[in-house]
């Protein structure tokens, strides 16, 4: 499979400049995985580091079901791969954990969270709220942050990937 990343246009509307980042960060993190094996993709990127390509795809799962099931649509969905007792549960990988099972369960909270914020305008306050604040967030606001949770993985990515087998790139 080769990802496709495109930036949105630079005339587009609002929302669709949000949604159009937001999914260029999540192709370029899958695309950071690209043609590596499950041992690579597992592989941490320094010690003590247990940070890995596997471990941040599995990370960003988990982001995309807390800002757009838990929080937006206050929907009841229970962590996928952490625990209360082992809270960095997504980075703790062992040799049965697959990019494969990790890629799709990715691929789904995402597709959730395209059809959840479907249903919301920019402006329209979260139906649930943050769990340590209380605080409601917009529409916008979550786009922004998501925007920024990817942008600053990927960068985490770039690290891994080059030190794995010395791919650099955006």
């Amino acid at each position: 499979m080769t990802i496709e990343r495109t930036e949105p246009a630079t005339d587009a509307a609002e929302r669709a400049m949000l949604e159009g980042w937001l999914d260029y960060h999540r192709n370029t993190l899958a695309w950071k995985c690209e043609g590596l094996s499950d041992e690579q993709l597992r592989k941490a990127s320094v010690e003590p580091s247990e940070l890995s390509l596997m471990g941040l795809v599995r990370h960003m799962a988990e982001v995309e079901r807390g800002w757009f099931r838990k929080v937006l649509t206050n929907e009841d969905a229970p962590p996928i791969y952490y625990s209360d007792e082992d809270r960095d549960g997504e980075f703790h990988l062992t040799e049965a954990d697959t990019y494969q099972e990790a890629y799709a369960t990715w691929q789904a909270e995402i597709e959730t969270a395209r059809r959840n914020a479907a249903r919301f305008a920019l402006d329209d306050l979260s139906e649930g709220r943050h769990r340590r604040t209380g605080e409601q967030f917009n529409l916008r606001w979550i786009y922004t942050h998501m925007i920024e949770e990817y942008a600053r993985h990927n960068g985490h990515a770039d690290l891994i990937r080059e030190r794995l087998d010395g791919s650099t790139g955006d």
